[in-house]
């Protein structure tokens, strides 16, 4: 999420075309373009698989979100990024996209209502759209224009892209709540929900049902159109979670944590002074765990709402940013997993080697017994991600993306490092143990598990010599670690994933956001 591997005037001539081109009407079978040679590579490899469901607890279920699965970027309140539900198997897979916006577009958090219909939010260069979508034809049914992000308006007047690359604001770590409403932090500073209805001639809207107003408590002179040179502070909310008594709970990028009553509107807050916040956060009933880019901290509200902090733990930073993170700190939002959820995991920014870590969740552990064990991962020089852990029970995998910093970093047949290692804590809890690694190459993706078949969907890229850049569904085997099929998607920069994740419908449809809009991966037969 940096500065582009292009050239600034060609970066400067992509960001204006989109600009200029992003359409405003209702896109409907506008397929995105495939770069050439998408016929010099295989279209599919490998074996259809049998499900294998994994034995095991699903996360609790919150009550204040959608049901497990429907609700966020990562399934659900733990943060699990695991489905309840079948994906597809690789039997004859058939894969459709929607582009967005003539350029940009890409669709960053996918949810599902309770009739199954898509609940996105996509982004372009003019701004993000929230978007409700058919399932099946990805046509737009309804949007809804949010406010541009301050980071766009200064990548355009200062030619520095990285600003937008590395912003985690603006609502693209949203949630849909247990009504199907979308609850998000937009660029004013401002929590809003959004419903959407069908109106009498059977058309669709969404409308703002409730408004919160953070600027009391978060500085908000930023970047605009009007505003091209603050002279303030400006702190873009990152991301909103709901606590299991109700209340919202918002980060920003500047360490502020804070609280929104949604009965009586009432804001408290608190800052962790000289730090950042720039993931997400998980909650369970009895606590709230988020990381900043020093810290892991464990929270609960006080009866005014005000958040406190139960415990701290640092960990390894390292000594600057790599490739492949967004900042000096940990790049995962945190993984609460375990009987009861006992523990929450991140990974660290080691300088040499990445490390993931488990920790006790438990208020009464003494500080040198938080941490239960610290696993390297990945090889030397040459080890980091920036997107969350899959957990399942007591067992966490790991993606590796170095080297990927945004849609420019892996022109043509480019690509990462890689790599992909599954982690078990031990039963009797007194360590872990590495299961597996996986030599699969995921540059990007917010990969996601199917505790109904056994498999975990990563979206991958391989080198190739012929300068081809083809991007994969890939199924891995959770037990082995084995890689059972790929499925082409497409190829180019358009389908370059950005970050975004895979997400599995209800119906078992794999959807993956991508540069122009947002892909799906289903069975050949699932729909007939």
């Amino acid at each position: 999420m940096s500065i582009p591997a292009v050239s600034r005037a060609s970066t400067l001539a992509l960001t204006m075309a989109a600009t200029l081109l992003a359409s405003p009407g209702f896109a409907h079978a506008d397929p995105i373009p495939k770069a050439p040679g998408h016929r010099l590579v295989a279209s599919y490899s490998g074996e259809p698989a049998e499900p294998a469901p994994l034995r095991g607890e699903q996360p609790p279920q919150h009550p204040h979100m959608a049901a497990n699965g429907h609700s966020g970027m990562h399934a659900d309140a733990w943060g699990s990024a695991t489905y309840p539900w079948s994906g597809p198997l690789g039997r004859a897979p058939e894969v459709s996209s929607e582009r967005m916006a003539a350029l940009g577009g890409e669709c960053a958090n996918v949810t599902f209502d309770r009739a199954g219909r898509i609940v996105t939010v996509c982004g372009t260069f003019t701004g993000f759209l929230v978007k409700l979508l058919d399932p099946r034809t990805l046509a737009t049914l309804a949007q809804y224009r949010l406010p541009q992000r301050p980071s766009t308006v200064e990548a355009i007047t200062r030619l520095d892209f990285s600003r937008i690359f590395k912003d985690t604001s603006g609502g693209a770590y949203s949630y849909l709540d247990d009504e199907d409403r979308l609850v998000l932090a937009d660029s004013r500073q401002h929590v809003i929900r959004l419903a959407h209805r069908q109106q009498a001639d059977g058309s669709w809207e969404f409308r703002v049902v409730d408004d919160w107003d953070l600027t009391g408590h978060v500085p908000h002179d930023c970047v605009t159109w009007t505003n091209l040179y603050p002279s303030g502070e400006c702190d873009p909310v990152t991301s909103v979670m709901p606590d299991w008594q109700g209340r919202i709970w918002w980060v920003t990028r500047q360490g502020r944590v804070g609280t929104v009553d949604p009965a009586s509107g009432t804001i408290r807050s608190m800052r962790l002074p000289g730090e950042e916040i720039q993931n997400s956060f998980s909650v369970a009933a009895d606590g709230v765990s988020i990381v900043s880019d020093h810290a892991l901290y464990e929270f609960t509200a006080a009866a005014d709402g005000t958040p406190s902090v139960v415990w701290r733990q640092e960990y390894d930073r390292g000594t600057g940013g790599k490739p492949g993170s967004v900042n000096q700190g940990s790049g995962t939002t945190p993984d609460i997993f375990g009987p009861g959820g006992k523990y929450v995991a991140i990974t660290d920014n080691a300088d040499d080697r990445m490390n993931v870590l488990v920790y006790r969740r438990g208020p009464g552990v003494p500080t040198g017994e938080r941490v239960l064990c610290r696993v390297p991962v990945f090889g030397s020089g040459a080890s980091t991600t920036d997107n969350s852990l899959i957990s399942w029970e007591n067992s966490l995998v790991v993606e590796n993306n170095h080297g990927y910093e945004n849609v420019g970093s892996l022109p043509f047949g480019r690509s990462v490092v890689g790599g992909v290692t599954r982690i078990d804590v031990r039963p009797d809890g007194s360590g872990c143990h590495t299961v597996w690694e996986s030599s699969e190459r995921a540059p990007s993706v917010v990969p996601k598990l199917s505790t109904a078949n056994g498999l975990i969907y990563l979206y991958t890229k391989d080198p190739n010599p012929l300068g081809v850049a083809a991007w994969y569904l890939t199924a891995v085997d959770f037990r082995t670690g084995a890689t059972r099929w790929k499925q082409l998607v497409g190829t180019g920069l358009l389908y370059d994933n950005n970050w975004a994740p895979v997400t599995i419908g209800p119906d078992g449809t794999a959807y993956v956001g991508v540069f122009n809009g947002l892909t799906s991966v289903h069975d050949g037969e699932q729909r007939r």
